[in-house]
Formats: structure tokens, sequence, C-alpha cells
């Protein structure tokens, strides 16, 4: 990284970085994220990361505000990124309430309950476990890391930022002669692994093998033989033989993936968390005292609490279910901070899905509100992936971790309320049978009430969880195991060209990345695509709108 720049200009004091400004910019920001974010987020069934884009744009603000300084351009993009995830949450999940029932009418104070205490639990979970993902493991944190050099360059100009600015730029035409022209194929399948139910082949992605390149090899390798296992092994093996039927496959193939990331997120409580249990969370216990954490946290346990009574006697979601959401944030904020931190993919409908199931099977809880069980999480993991992609670029810049979680409040708290009522809005607007058809498909809250009958092939969940958990404890990187299990064969193969570009390239080339050049080129390619992603996002939104 160029973190030694001395060009650049830093804060001299915590004022100096959280500002009445940046916290205005940021949350004016959050707010058009949020809303354009929620549209995509249910049009396109995916939802780019916006730390890039919200990087530059408070830069250039702040810049012609003047007497700025990169710590200050940190907090304010940390605000303005949060709302977006928050309303990826709540899109993943919540429409496939209606998806099974139409007639269903949910009280807009019961959304907002459901998703200020996902936010909230979020907010809560990653001020205890910052240190141990970002300083401790020092997890790679692909999005963060690209934020911080784009800033770092950006801010002190010269030649790095003529090839930051440069790649931006190629992977921005590239990404819209794909995606707006069309020009460009977006994936390369292969028909034959196809035509045993794999997503076999490659996607024509610049972020995605930048990802890989910035991860580097060890971690891609691992996710790459979890692709393997998952569509060589058990898709196209399995059948080929004769062992299992597609829909089989199918199912073992899902649920070993799952299985995996759940059990990583066991090990991650059992190994990491546990046994500094005392460092972690002495700031919800010990007067004066924040341990681990960023801040004071003895309101914590009040507000866990009040979360449960709400939960359970406003959102009618039961004793059981609720005190499982709560503890299933505190698993699945893991299993996201690690997720994220070593793939750069936070697949929050997943944790939802896991917590979900878990509080259908120690309670009689009704459909609607294992919905809210989803959402809650899915809110919570979202804004841990955003936050913890945020502190990794201020651990690099050295900004205050107080400074960037005070503005994630912010920005989460005002993300948490346009993001409920822009769903409202949309469901009034078009009706609620709009969900699951081509003008609002929202793929990952159909697969959420897909799962809401609980996990298909229950054997396979149980051989992943305990293996993960294993492997976990022995330190084998098994999070990114399972997650090239789960996602389609072209997302891993796509990422792994890119960590293998950089194998390569620390071979032959030592030189290359020693001076940063790997990673400027790798962060501008990252950050062409995402931006024109999230622009592609906010005019997507004005024209629903119009």
């Amino acid at each position: 990284m160029s973190s030694q720049n001395t060009k650049v200009k830093y804060a001299s004091s915590f004022r100096e970085q959280l500002t009445p400004r940046s916290l205005i910019i940021g949350s004016l920001g959050a707010v058009i994220l949020t809303m354009s974010s929620m549209f995509v987020a249910l049009k396109l069934s995916s939802l780019p990361w916006p730390i890039m884009f919200v990087a530059l744009v408070s830069m250039f603000a702040l810049k012609a505000c003047g007497h700025t300084n990169i710590n200050e351009i940190n907090v304010t993009h940390t605000a303005m990124s949060a709302g977006a995830m928050v309303a990826g949450g709540l899109a993943f999940t919540l429409p496939g309430i209606w998806m099974l029932n139409k007639q269903a009418e949910i009280n807009p104070m019961t959304l907002i309950v459901i998703t200020v205490g996902g936010v909230l639990l979020g907010l809560i979970f990653t001020a205890m476990i910052r240190k141990y993902f970002v300083v401790t493991k020092a997890l790679p944190y692909p999005m963060g890391q690209a934020a911080a050099e784009a800033l770092l360059v950006g801010d002190a100009g010269g030649k790095k930022a003529v090839v930051l600015f440069s790649s931006m730029g190629l992977a921005a035409v590239f990404t819209l002669l794909r995606d707006v022209f069309h020009k460009i194929p977006a994936t390369f399948m292969n028909s034959k692994m196809l035509s045993y139910g794999s997503g076999g082949g490659i996607w024509l992605s610049p972020m995605l093998i930048s990802v890989g390149y910035i991860i580097g090899p060890v971690f891609i390798g691992i996710w790459f033989l979890g692709a393997v296992i998952g569509d060589f092994g058990i898709l196209i093996g399995g059948q080929h033989f004769g062992i299992w039927d597609a829909a089989t496959a199918s199912s073992i193939k899902a649920s070993l993936g799952i299985g995996l990331m759940v059990g990583t997120g066991l090990g991650i409580i059992l190994k990491g968390i546990l046994p500094q249990s005392k460092e972690i969370f002495g700031a919800m216990f010990k007067k004066d005292s924040i341990g681990d954490s960023i801040i004071p946290l003895r309101w914590a346990p009040i507000v866990m609490v009040l979360l449960a009574f709400l939960f359970t006697v406003w959102a009618h979601m039961g004793v059981a279910a609720s005190i499982v959401t709560i503890l299933g944030v505190w698993v699945a904020t893991a299993m996201s901070a690690q997720c994220v931190g070593q793939s750069g993919i936070n697949p929050m409908e997943i944790f939802g899905i896991i917590v979900l199931i878990a509080a259908k099977a120690v309670s009689s809880i009704g459909q609607t509100e294992a919905f809210f069980v989803a959402a809650a999480v899915a809110v919570a993991c979202g804004l841990v992936g955003d936050i913890m992609n945020d502190f990794k670029a201020g651990y690099i810049l050295k900004t205050d971790p107080k400074a960037q979680w005070i503005a994630e409040a912010v920005g989460s708290i005002i993300g948490a309320v346009v993001s409920v009522a822009v769903l409202l809005v949309i469901v009034d607007a078009y009706g609620a049978d709009v969900f699951g058809t081509e003008v609002f498909p929202a793929a990952q809250a159909s697969a959420v009430a897909a799962m809401v009958g609980g996990i298909s092939n229950v054997p396979a969940f149980v051989i992943g969880l305990v293996a993960a958990t294993i492997l976990y404890c022995v330190n084998f990187p098994v999070m990114t195991l399972g997650l090239g299990v789960y996602l389609p064969f072209y997302l891993s193969a796509t990422a792994f060209i890119g960590g293998m570009l950089r194998f390569f390239a620390d071979k032959a080339f030592p030189d290359f990345e020693k001076k940063g050049t790997g990673s400027i080129i790798a962060s501008g390619l990252l950050g062409g695509e995402a931006i024109v992603g999230v622009i592609q996002a906010l005019v997507l939104a004005i024209r629903i709108i119009a």
C-alpha cells in the first residue's frame, strides 16, 4: 500500500476527523444510495459494493469545501455507504413474505423495529470484533484496501494517480460496453457443465479479477478448490457416475456450502472469540473499560434485552425465536466479517436463512415472523460487511475507528428508515404481487422463501458444519472453501484468474508488487466497475420513480 506517502494530509485530532460537514455530506449521500440500492437489489438481484464510489465522491465533495484531510474523507464515506447494505438486507429477504402470501399486511412500525434492531445489533458486534478481524487476523478486505489505495493515491497525485485513474477509466469503459451497450458478453459459459446444472464458465468482470488479485493465491486457491468440489465433484461427478440425480446433487451442494459457512462461524466463536471474551466483551460489563471494543458498551446488554422484548411483543416472534435471532446475529456477523475479509463477498441472505432455520427449530414461529428473523440478521450482516471494509480502509489510513463507528451509526440509522419507506412505497405503487416477477425478480428473497421449510439436505449440512468447525480450529481458511462450494462456478473461476495473476506477478516480476503498482491497477479496475454499477443503480432508481 501507499500509506507512507508524505504528500497526504492527515488529521491531527479527533475533531478534524468527525466533523459536522462529514456527517451532513455522509447523511445526504446515505439517503440517495439507500434509495437506489433498494431499487437495484430488487430489480437486478445484486448489489455492487458502494465503497469505491462513496470514497471518491467524499473526496471530491470535501476538497471542494476546502481544508480537508484524508481521515475526514474516510469518515464521510463510512457514513455515506452504510444505508446501501441495510437496504440490501431488507431487499434480499422481506419480499419473500409477499411471494408466499400476496395478501400479507405488515405494520410499518414493525418493519422499523426489525430493521433498526438489525442495525443496532450489527453496530454492537462490529464494535466488539473489529480488532480481532482487522488487526489480529489482518484479513485482506479487498474492497477496503482498494478504497484506501484510491484515497491515498488520489490525494497525493503524481504518476501513481495517473495509473490509478487510467485503470479505473478502462474498467469503467469496459463495464459500460458490457452492461449498457451490450457490445461485450458478460459471460462465457460451458454448455457441457450447464447440462449438469453447474454455472460453469467465466464472468468478464474486472472487479472480481481484481478482488482475486488483492486477496492473493492462497485464499483464492482454497475458494476455487471449493468450486471444484461443489461442481466437478458433487454436481457433475455425482450425476455422471449415477450416484444421484440433478435435484439431489443441487441440494447436497447448497447444503454442504451452507454447512461449511456455519461451521466456520462456530469455529470463529470457539477459537477466536470465546478465548478472548474478556477483551472482546469487557466493554459490556466493566465500568470505564472498553477492552477490544471501539467504545464503551455498557449499554449494549440493555439494548439487547429491549430488542428481545420488541421482537417478542411487537413483531410477534416469540421469546425463543427472539433470543435465537440475537444469538444468531452474533454468529452470523462473525461469519460475515470473515467472509467479506477473505473474499469480498457477503451472502447476507444466506446468513439470514441459517438463523431463520435455527429459530424455526426451537419455536413455532409463524411464516411472516420467520422472514423477520432473516431480515434482522441480513441487515446486521450487510452492515457488518460494509463497516469492516471501512475499518480496513481506516486502519490503513490511520483513522480513529471510533469516529468511523459513529459515522456508520448515523448513516445506518438513516438507511434503516429510508429503506423501509422505499420498500413500502414500492408495495403501495406496484402491488404486493410484483415481487418474483420480471418487474422486481428479487431472486434472493425468493431463495429465502424457498428455504422457510428448512435445510434441503441435512446430512450434507451437518458434514459441512462439523468439518468446517474442525478445519477452522486448525487454521485452514475454510470460509472461502464453503463459499466456493455454494456459489456459481463462474464467480469462483473469475476470482481464481485474479489470484493466479498475483501468483505469477509475485514470481516473475517481484518489483511490480513491491512498488505497489499491481495493487494500484487492481484498485483502479475494481473501482471502475464498482462505480459504474452504483451509477447504474442511481439511474435505474430515477427511471423507476419517474
